[in-house]
């Protein structure tokens, strides 16, 4: 048997070492090779819950301005509320000041606005129509409590009445005769300026029923040529000396620009009242005659007659309203 080493120790055989040496270098951490700084990637996309914070978080300043903004606003709407009521105040003030300043009971009710629509003048009871003619108007078709003031033929010029009817505001129409307006038909346009409408009274004023139908002509669209000479405007509207009329009137009247004839219901004097009709009550729609005449021609003045007007007009819950809105 073979003798052992001085040292008394067995040696490994060398393919064991090898293997030991192969099998650590494996096991041995290798290190990172020396890079530079790695770019960041694209951010990642928002959790459903946090995009639904961030527009609760974007609509919240809006919100928030609208809650705040509202009690502003509600501040402002009753500022113009109180505003409105005051420039009412004022009017009506004023208005009673002016009526109590011209002897007047009440101040006078202010006219509903005007009829976008002017009413269908067909048969009915204040309505008288034939076909193809200007229908004749004692009432106008309305359910609003309004009543019309018309004043005829233009003798009397009395500037305190004109002043009188621009004060209060009084709507009223004019139907004119020539030969009794064409002293001072300036007198008129003021009136006119003032809101008064102008139209036809004939130019002599004669009764129409005594005339044949060319001496008619003569008198309606004569009158209709003058009218327009020193208004600018020619009439829509005819009123018959007396109220008296034929068909040939008609006829005539349509031929001329006529478009009805407004004829009426009460008749005003400075000391009294006239009715058609026994109650003796305005009805809506009514139209009141009364004249351009001074003291010599009645007990009063016109000033006086107005007065009396707009006391019955008032006390019975009516106001005066334009007459060419309706018709």
């Amino acid at each position: 048997m073979p003798i052992s080493s001085s040292s008394g120790r067995r040696r490994a055989p060398a393919g064991w070492i090898a293997l030991a040496l192969l099998l650590a270098g494996c096991a041995a951490p290798t290190a990172a090779p020396e890079t530079g700084p790695v770019p960041a990637g694209p951010p990642a996309a928002p959790t459903a819950q946090a995009a639904a914070a961030a527009a609760a978080a974007q609509g919240a300043q809006p919100a928030q301005g609208a809650q705040q903004g509202a009690p502003v606003r509600a501040a402002r709407q009753q500022e113009q509320r109180q505003a409105a009521q005051a420039r009412r105040d004022l009017a009506a003030h004023q208005s009673l000041a002016v009526a109590q300043r011209w002897g007047l009971a009440a101040a006078p009710l202010p006219a509903p606005p005007a009829p976008a629509v002017k009413p269908a003048l067909v048969e009915q009871p204040g309505v008288k129509t034939r076909p193809g003619l200007p229908p004749v108007v004692y009432r106008v078709p309305t359910a609003a409590r309004v009543v019309f003031l018309t004043v005829d033929d233009g003798a009397e010029k009395d500037p305190e009445f004109r002043r009188m009817a621009g004060e209060l505001g009084v709507p009223l129409s004019a139907f004119l005769s020539d030969y009794l307006a064409r002293s001072d038909y300036g007198y008129f346009r003021a009136l006119r300026d003032q809101g008064a409408g102008i139209q036809n009274h004939t130019l002599t004023h004669p009764d129409l029923r005594r005339l044949d139908a060319a001496g008619q002509r003569r008198e309606i669209c004569g009158q209709q040529d003058r009218l327009e000479a020193e208004f600018g405007v020619r009439p829509t509207l005819f009123r018959p000396p007396y109220g008296e009329y034929t068909d040939a009137t008609l006829t005539v009247a349509r031929e001329c620009g006529i478009t009805a004839l407004p004829l009426w219901n009460e008749e005003a004097f400075p000391d009294r009242m006239e009715w058609r009709y026994a109650d003796q009550k305005l009805h809506p729609g009514d139209i009141i005659l009364t004249h351009f005449r001074g003291a010599g021609d009645w007990k009063g003045t016109m000033p006086e007659m107005l007065r009396r007007v707009l006391d019955t007009v008032t006390a019975q819950g009516f106001a005066l309203a334009r007459l060419e809105d309706y018709l």
